[in-house]
């Protein structure tokens, strides 16, 4: 899956408190989870973030919290891929099971700029930055994490397996 979009960078340790605070799970709505993201650390995220734009964090991004709330308001946001130097294990996993791709690319990402446009490609783990003509290389998803994405979420492709077999 090849997705290009401009970049919004944040730093090490962004939290699930961060990504959506507490005070605002008062709904599951995915939109309305979105229009409060990332608005500790950037009010200006939910009013300009464009479908298709990339989320580039530090290490560690997604600690804090297990609640899948965190990614569901990314990717609601119309974010396809995050990409960091590294992800929360539990935040890993809640990504996959909502459809939202991650890649992981260590030091690399401290050559990545907000404002970079990049292009991702989570099948082959490359992702170049279009802005400096600089090449990364992420692990590829695997074959049946890239189908989950696809499907948007574990429960949509344990339901198309289901119908399917």
């Amino acid at each position: 899956m090849a997705l290009t979009g401009k970049v919004w960078r944040y730093g090490d340790n962004i939290d699930t408190d961060v990504i959506i605070p507490a005070r605002y799970l008062i709904s599951f709505d995915p939109q309305e989870l979105a229009s409060h993201c990332m608005v500790d650390i950037d009010e200006s995220f939910a009013q300009n973030v464009k479908a298709g734009d990339i989320m580039v964090g530090g290490r560690n991004f997604g600690c804090g919290s297990s609640r899948e709330h965190a990614p569901v308001a990314i990717k609601a946001s119309g974010i396809p891929v995050v990409i960091a130097a590294s992800f929360a294990r539990i935040f890993y996993r809640n990504g996959i099971n909502i459809g939202l791709p991650l890649l992981e690319i260590g030091d690399d990402v401290e050559k990545i700029s907000a404002g970079d446009r990049l292009s991702a490609d989570t099948s082959t783990g490359e992702i170049k930055n279009l802005t400096t003509g600089d090449i990364f290389h992420a692990r590829p998803l695997p074959g049946f994490v890239e189908d989950i994405a696809k499907a948007g979420g574990l429960i949509n492709y344990i339901k198309e397996k289901k119908i399917n077999a």
